[in-house]
């Protein structure tokens, strides 16, 4: 393997992203790997992130650039870092399956190669690509997506009925920016929506993308409010049961943007629709900090008996985990067959947006740190946890 590249940790990296292409064959899984003839040598597409482009932006539009394949992001992949050049480098990786579509070299890439998942790390040029390799979960994933609407001023200034409060300014472009952010995991989805106004205004846009439409569904509407006058409301727990149910059940991409106050519910509601149970104390506000964090607080032998149905054993949600998001932040559960492979959290804040908070996987491979990292000045952390432990890589305060 090539030593021009030195796996490194650092603060003030050049932030960069890219994606692990994979497919299904004959023999099984393969990965595409790139060719740059300017170094020799063969990687992962990726490359490096514009001024003030998010970095979910920067691994699509990079992956694009390099193979002439448009990905569709999956589940967070393990983080590179290394010297270029006698610089630090960070690169942030996803997964994205390609279905059928076909790559080609591109940009300042002179030859793609289709390598069985086994081999691929024979044929890489750096062991930090390998180790990022070894973090795929090559399962065909469906994204469920829980997204708080962006900002709509204060509801204190608001002298109407607050289902009628809109978007303000600030919010009006960050509606347009989560459309971009969104469609890096699901071109086309169902879209669902509380009947609050800023809600449905935060949705549009992307359902605009690919000519959809926005469901108002009042089992998302703000705690004691629906759009109806109905005095015989079902219980707003239930109902919103219910909806994930059933969104899980379509096994189809699908986004629904909700309120801060029912956030906690609605994921607690997606996750029992998985069979993914919540240990007491999981999914409350402000219960997440640092010093909460210790290896081994969780395993599926501590779950008493007859938790689960007969014969499952999915992952565990993490002990204390704070469902709470800015506004215009969101969540991404990624699903495949009925069950959560990974979940991922992501924030925008106002033009700029990060990776922040939180990333979770079914399958025990996070082996190395998520370290913090900034973009454009906004601090991000992400943690990560595995099948049999909570383990707290970085807790970065933001």
């Amino acid at each position: 393997m090539s030593t021009s590249e030195e796996a490194v940790p650092g603060s003030e990296a050049i932030p960069s992203a890219g994606a692990v292409l994979w497919r299904w064959a004959a023999d099984g899984i393969e990965v595409l790997l790139v060719h740059r003839p300017k170094y020799d040598d063969w990687s992962l597409p990726k490359g490096k992130r514009e001024p003030g482009e998010h970095v979910l932006l920067t691994a699509v539009r990079e992956v694009d650039e390099e193979t002439s394949v448009r990905p569709v992001l999956g589940p967070r992949l393990r983080t590179a870092e290394y010297l270029a050049n006698g610089r630090p480098k960070r690169v942030d990786y996803w997964s994205a399956f390609t279905g059928g579509q076909q790559a080609a070299a591109s940009h300042e890439i002179d030859a793609v190669s289709w390598l069985p998942l086994r081999h691929a790390p024979d044929r890489l040029s750096y062991p930090h690509d390998a180790d990022v390799i070894a973090s795929l979960q090559p399962r065909q994933t469906v994204p469920l997506i829980l997204l708080r609407h962006a900002p709509a001023g204060r509801k204190y200034d608001w002298p109407g009925d607050d289902l009628l409060r809109p978007l303000d300014e600030r919010g009006a472009i960050d509606a347009l920016a989560l459309a971009d952010l969104v469609a890096c995991f699901a071109p086309s989805a169902r879209v669902v929506s509380s009947p609050a106004l800023r809600c449905t205004e935060t949705v549009r846009p992307y359902a605009a993308r690919f000519g959809g439409s926005v469901d108002v569904e009042d089992a998302l509407a703000p705690p004691g409010r629906t759009s109806g006058s109905s005095s015989s409301l079902t219980n707003g727990g239930d109902s919103l049961r219910y909806l994930f149910r059933d969104l899980v059940a379509a096994g189809q991409p699908a986004v629904a943007c909700l309120h801060r106050e029912n956030l906690p519910q609605a994921l607690a509601a997606a996750c029992s629709a998985l069979r993914v149970p919540l240990p007491a104390g999981s999914l409350s506000p402000g219960s997440l900090s640092p010093g909460t964090l210790s290896p081994g607080t969780l395993s599926p032998g501590t779950l008493p008996s007859g938790t689960l149905p007969s014969g499952t054993l999915p992952g565990l949600v993490p002990a204390g985990l704070d469902p709470s998001l800015p506004k215009g932040g969101f969540w991404v559960l990624h699903i495949a067959s009925g069950d959560l492979v990974a979940m991922d959290r992501y924030e925008l804040l106002g033009s700029l947006s990060r990776v922040a908070g939180f990333s979770w996987a079914a399958d025990s491979w996070a082996a190395d740190s998520w370290a913090a990292d900034s973009w454009a000045g906004d601090s991000w952390a992400a943690d990560s946890w595995a099948a049999d432990s909570w383990v707290p890589w970085s807790c970065a305060a933001s």
